[in-house]
């Protein structure tokens, strides 16, 4: 069995895209976003309107997943129309270029270690250190862990988030979030204005607040789930961490489709140069990758993900509030 470096080196010859494949999947994508937006401003009835939402907010997903992949360099390098659009995408989707790379650089090579900036994560604490911590500490980092707060995603990870924390941060380094916020402000109030409440719920809002939902709880699943570890400095290694600490998300294939076989996420965070549509090459040649922890969208799983809360050392697990509590009462 392999691990390790050995297994990271297994990966190498997977991370090499086709060039002609990335622009199609990217040129299909966004034929079928535009039909959604159609449906979802011409249709009738209202409920037509509605699933022309939903596809919209579904293919905003998989795009943004090929944009995840363009600025790890995986795909589409060396092309000035590819940079174009996907500078222009980020600040479409409130992740400018600047604070989504400097971020998620950050949570790559930092995922599931402890008494580590939650910069580009959810917080996670151990048991320990919630209980030493004042009760504001304590309800702001269960605040920020609350079903409610990542189902609001839009509002708490993108456009907060994102957004108007990194300017207010550093202005400087972080211009393009700025530009994002007043482009998604004048589009959202152009469409109100012009076309009316309904085309705005439709076109805009609605497939803004289901696709950045669906975002931040992905983001959180993949690394919050019955089973996870969480590593010290010492204990922490880049390949562990990869396949301990981050999640085979097991969906249907349209599914699979729309969000653009970010499942395998285990995969990704162990070598994130490989192309998405090659993931499930990937995990079909290399038998150590395919029995990684797994999770699912199901609602039971996704129950059982969102009430883990603090990182217990003892028991070697992510605990419910519940037994927070009894380790209060005891």
């Amino acid at each position: 069995m392999r691990e390790g470096k050995d297994l990271i080196l297994a990966t190498r010859p997977f991370a090499q895209e086709f060039r002609g494949r990335s622009w199609w999947h990217l040129c299909t994508s966004l034929v079928v976003l535009f039909m959604g937006y159609a449906v979802a401003a011409m249709a009738e009835p209202w409920w037509g309107r509605f699933i022309g939402s939903v596809l919209v907010a579904l293919t905003l997903g998989r795009i943004f997943v090929i944009y995840h992949d363009y600025l790890h360099h995986a795909i589409l390098q060396r092309s000035f129309l590819a940079k174009a659009f996907f500078t222009v995408f980020g600040l479409f989707m409130l992740a400018p270029v600047s604070i989504w790379e400097r971020s998620h650089n950050y949570h790559h090579a930092h995922n599931s270690k402890l008494y580590t900036s939650s910069i580009g994560s959810y917080p996670v604490v151990t048991k320990e250190k919630f209980l030493a911590s004042s009760r504001l500490e304590q309800r702001v980092y269960l605040f920020i862990r609350h079903p409610l707060t990542i189902g609001m995603g839009y509002i708490f990870m993108f456009l907060y988030g994102m957004c108007i924390r990194s300017v207010m941060n550093n202005p400087g380094r972080h211009w393009d979030s700025i530009i994002a916020l007043v482009l998604h402000v004048a589009f959202g109030s152009l469409l109100w204005v012009f076309l009316g409440w309904w085309t705005f719920f439709f076109v805009f809002l609605l497939p803004f607040v289901f696709v950045l939902a669906l975002g931040s709880y992905l983001f959180y699943a993949q690394h919050n789930f019955p089973g996870v570890t969480f590593s010290d400095k010492d204990g922490w290694t880049y390949a562990n961490a990869a396949l301990n600490s981050s999640s085979h998300m097991k969906m249907s294939p349209v599914m699979r489709w729309f969000l653009a076989n970010i499942g395998y996420h285990h995969i990704h965070h162990l070598n994130p140069r490989i192309p998405f549509y090659r993931l499930p090459e990937v995990h079909a040649a290399i038998p150590e990758l395919q029995h990684a922890k797994a999770t699912s969208l199901l609602p039971w799983d996704v129950v059982r993900c969102l009430r883990l809360k603090v990182w217990d050392p003892a028991q070697q697990r992510m605990i419910t509030r519940r037994e927070l509590r009894r380790t209060r009462l005891a």
